[in-house]
């Protein structure tokens, strides 16, 4: 039994970090051209913070932002992922790293983000893991503190990336929005509704979001043995 649950956490850990595993795969490569549009998109600015979110759950703003992640690291940049889902939490087990403690206790004023950041089997990647859920995550994420996190993170990281909640399900993407140099929006082949997307797109731009692009996700399009991911 044991011998199962180890083997099945492994396996949801090379498909959760394909970019890591399989860095050679056609999916892995497609990270890295998401990457490379980033880039090309800020050629006359430089995106230290974005964020990463979806219209909806279930359409892989978290994977994405995982693996995005990696490929920012392995191009040896030093990359915090933060873990900004303050109501379902998921770079945790992605990483397999604690939970007890992350931005929750930074935001609280409990801990310094020194203390809070973890280490990954990823040169160049940290992340920092949510901490226990609070009662009131958009108040947290708005906060003064938050900001003064930020800052005190680019001292230390080139790049700040975060994982956010749905745009439609809650405000918490919104007021990150307003405050990270851009935005990614994930939307799922044949999961998200075209009004649903174009409803995000408002709400980010309402709060005066630079959205970068929109990446396609599970679009599968068969190629010999191969499925790719295409993102634009």
């Amino acid at each position: 039994m044991k011998r199962r649950q180890n083997q099945a956490v492994r396996d949801f850990k090379e498909r959760s970090l394909i970019t890591h595993f399989n860095s050679k795969s056609p999916i892995s490569e497609q990270y890295r051209t998401i990457r490379t549009n980033i880039q090309f998109s800020s050629a006359d600015t430089e995106y230290r913070t974005m964020m990463v979110t979806s219209s909806g759950p279930g359409e892989g703003k978290s994977t994405t932002t995982a693996n995005l992640a990696v490929v920012l690291a392995q191009q040896g940049k030093k990359v915090l992922l933060i873990d900004a889902d303050l109501r379902k939490p998921t770079a945790h087990y992605t990483f397999r790293v604690s939970n007890a403690q992350g931005l929750t206790n930074i935001l609280t004023k409990q801990m310094p983000i020194s203390e809070a950041c973890r280490g990954t089997e990823v040169e160049n990647l940290s992340v920092l893991p949510s901490g226990p859920i609070p009662p009131n995550p958009a108040e947290l994420l708005g906060s003064r503190m938050m900001k003064e996190m930020i800052q005190e993170a680019l001292n230390d990281y080139d790049i700040v990336l975060f994982d956010t909640p749905p745009v439609l399900a809650v405000t918490d993407a919104q007021i990150l929005a307003n405050i990270c140099d851009g935005v990614i929006l994930v939307v799922g082949s044949n999961i998200t509704e075209k009004e649903a997307a174009l409803k995000s797109k408002e709400l980010l731009q309402a709060a005066k979001a630079k959205l970068l692009g929109v990446v396609l996700n599970r679009k599968k399009m068969k190629k010999g043995q191969y499925y790719y991911y295409y993102g634009s």
